[in-house]
């Protein structure tokens, strides 16, 4: 598969209807402008951030894509300025997800939200991690203090991690008071099927729980079978059955992680399989985004 951020002239399978929203994605910019953090784990393209966009919005626009969601990414660490830049190149069609201390300043909340931030992302990635014993209890309180605060002003969380740990927090997931999202699938194996115990505590969550959990059908290259990852689909209509009004979609573009073996085209026509049905597309790509990140 070609480089993301290479061109392809090819159409996908499927086009989203108007204000179609992509919910996960991540920008960047020249490190001499946006420097990167000492502890990052991959290298992004090193482009201006103008030119960056503009090569994500040309492949956007093929897609029916004119809304965003700009997730923080780790490469910056808590250095929200290229996220925050990018907001402004898009006017009122982008919202932001940021990195920031739990205890960062009201006045810093403020000037967030102002900008276009609508939450605070709790990274517990690589979304791959091995099991680790008292991981939960090490960032428990890290994440209670978020929540907190999030349901003060009405933000959400944006939670990346190990399936595994999905499963064991799922009692803590039940009290939080703020909307929150889970990235990636839940990070649940495709070839393990849509019967896999943890997945089948997931669903159920999602279907009898308090409702504030939403679903990224994002990044299948994480968790389905090389080179199509069709194997997705099992995985994404067990979510869907289970929670249609919370699903959402985002692309995880420029997919650092695998951007040799992965392609924005293909990646994106993944979704006629996953949502053959329009109404669904509707409600997955526009109306759920819409209501969630409070696009007007």
């Amino acid at each position: 598969m070609q480089n993301p951020l290479t061109s392809d002239a090819r159409a996908p399978a499927v086009k989203g209807p108007p204000l179609s929203c992509d919910c996960h994605m991540h920008v960047f910019g020249d490190p001499a402008t946006y420097p990167y953090s000492a502890d990052k784990r991959t290298v992004p393209p090193a482009l201006p951030l103008a030119e960056f966009m503009a090569g994500y919005r040309a492949w956007a626009g093929s897609c029916g894509i004119e809304r965003m969601v700009f997730t923080q990414p780790s490469t910056y660490g808590r250095d929200n300025t290229c996220l925050l830049d990018a907001i402004k190149l898009c006017g009122g069609n982008a919202r932001g997800i940021v990195d920031i201390d739990e205890n960062a300043p009201d006045a810093e909340i403020a000037r967030l939200s102002a900008a276009g931030v609508v939450g605070i992302r709790f990274n517990l990635g690589p979304p791959n991690r091995p099991r680790e014993t008292g991981l939960m209890e090490k960032h428990l309180a890290r994440l209670l203090r978020l929540d907190a605060r999030c349901a003060e002003i009405g933000w959400q969380l944006d939670i990346l991690s190990p399936s595994w740990l999905i499963v064991d927090m799922l009692g803590v997931y039940e009290k939080l008071k703020s909307n929150f999202t889970l990235a990636h699938f839940g990070m649940f194996l495709a070839r393990d099927g849509a019967r896999q115990p943890g997945l089948m505590k997931l669903t159920d969550f999602l279907r009898h729980g308090p409702g504030r959990c939403y679903m990224k059908l994002t990044a299948p290259y994480r968790m389905a079978t090389e080179p199509t990852f069709a194997d997705s689909t099992v995985i994404a209509h067990a979510l869907i059955d289970a929670a249609p009004d919370r699903v959402i979609w985002g692309s995880d573009y420029p997919y650092l992680s695998n951007a040799h073996r992965v392609n924005s085209i293909d990646l994106f026509s993944l979704i006629a399989q996953w949502m053959p049905d329009a109404a669904m597309r509707q409600k997955v790509l526009v109306d759920n985004p819409a209501r969630l990140f409070g696009f007007v």
